[in-house]
């Protein structure tokens, strides 16, 4: 279970930021009682930002600023209910700001640059980050949703220099967390988990420690410490019990520790609060390993149709629609999916992704070049060298097969219950 989905919860960070200096800047008279600490917190200031700006602009209809302001809170909060119908309203309140100020409307575009990186469409992501740098250009938040477009559409170096800027001017959690995964991907773990630490020590509402706790708890885990892990995910629902991202990461713990029963009923509980393609996506898979097949292909289903719900709204993710095909046993849809995205973008992911899907479909011999340039950059990700691995084998290259799958399993031996046994099984063949 890769961390696909870093990138987009990243891209939001700055946001919510931005959105709590709304809130405050659009509330009139005595604000009610604070809600619960975590992420309660987060869910009640978007909703306050939202009524805010919806009351404001009952009686200045053409504050461009305000327009602004609503459409980026609509974005926030389609992450946080899963609902992509948020996407439309986003794009019609960012519009009608820029309508209303079509010239140097920095927020509006920053706004556009956050909706297209949570629909996945990175080149206007960054088209409309830069911008907003035209008209913000010594603003924190423009360069996270730059970093954010420029690392999926797999320029390195360029997000690395966006992150900098951002730590420059703004050295907090946002600016961090950046920093952190530019560093992951690199292979550099200590200073990626230095990173967050410094995050953590910067968080300055429940909200952004809940974010610090789950992304440190995601480093350990991808890297084999399951103890840590859990630590940080069980001091994170000390906070907000709640927290979905937490909860995530706890039935993962569990079923990585064999408790397949306990990480089964977390899954059931999550996916039916929120019904994220990713926690579908993981649930199913859970569901096979069971031999619930049956109630595993129901989830393939539901995972299908909120794919076509976020097309629906404007968003494509080509990525996830590979991998869940390949998961489903569909590498024809899985290749064709890979296909797109690589025509896209450049990430590593997916490069992993497309010579992934070109073995399934029994395409050997081209998916090596795909599964050299995905660990090209140094990335410590056991999913990439178990898909090598499997690769150099069938090809006949035993030795570096054997270097791929051990790589594997020493870097996170517990990376996927369906992959980490299967790396194991094919590694003693090999010796």
């Amino acid at each position: 279970m890769n961390r696909r989905k870093i990138i987009a919860v990243l891209a939001i960070t700055a946001g919510a930021a931005l959105l709590a200096t709304t809130a405050t800047a659009l509330s009139r008279g005595d604000d009610p009682a604070p809600p619960a600490p975590g992420a309660a917190v987060v869910r009640s200031n978007v909703q306050r930002t939202i009524t805010a700006a919806q009351d404001r602009l009952k009686r200045v209809p053409g504050d461009a600023a305000t327009w602004a302001q609503l459409g980026s809170a609509y974005v926030e909060q389609a992450r946080i209910t899963g609902d992509p119908t948020y996407y439309g309203k986003a794009q019609g309140a960012l519009g009608t700001s820029l309508r209303h100020k079509p010239e140097a409307n920095g927020n509006a575009h920053l706004g556009l640059g956050a909706l297209a990186n949570a629909r996945h469409d990175f080149t206007a992501a960054r088209d409309q980050a830069e911008l907003a740098r035209a008209a913000l250009p010594d603003t924190a938040e423009v360069y996270g949703v730059l970093a954010d477009a420029l690392t999926q559409l797999g320029l390195a170096d360029e997000a690395r220099a966006a992150v900098q800027r951002m730590l420059d001017l703004e050295p907090g959690v946002p600016a961090f967390t950046r920093a952190a995964y530019d560093f992951e991907q690199r292979g550099d773990v200590d200073s990626a988990r230095r990173a967050l630490t410094r995050a953590l020590d910067a968080s300055s509402s429940p909200a952004d420690s809940l974010f610090c706790r789950y992304h440190l708890g995601e480093l350990a885990f991808d890297n084999g410490d399951l103890d840590e892990a859990s630590a940080q995910y069980e001091q994170g629902l000390l906070i907000d019990p709640l927290d979905p991202a937490l909860l995530q990461g706890r039935a993962r713990i569990a079923a990585a520790r064999g408790k397949l029963d306990d990480a089964l009923a977390g899954y059931a509980d999550l996916v039916a609060r929120v019904p994220s393609p990713q926690y579908l996506h993981e649930n199913a898979v859970l569901l096979q390993v069971a031999g619930r097949t049956e109630d595993a292909a129901r989830q393939f289903d539901l995972l299908a149709q909120q794919e076509r719900l976020l097309a629906a709204s404007g968003s494509t993710d080509d990525l996830a629609a590979s991998v869940a095909a390949a998961d489903r046993g569909d590498p024809a849809t899985a290749l064709a999916a890979a296909e797109r995205e690589w025509s896209r973008r450049q990430h590593p992911l997916v490069a992993d992704a497309l010579a992934w899907a070109l073995h399934l479909a029994g395409r050997d011999a081209e998916a090596p070049r795909y599964a050299d340039r995905a660990a090209a950059a140094g990335w410590r990700n056991a999913t990439f060298a178990y898909h090598r691995g499997i690769i150099l084998r069938d090809l006949g290259r035993t030795v570096d097969a054997v270097g791929a799958l051990g790589s594997a399993l020493r870097t996170n031996p517990y990376f996927s219950p369906v992959d980490a046994p299967a790396a194991r099984a094919a590694l003693d063949g090999l010796r």
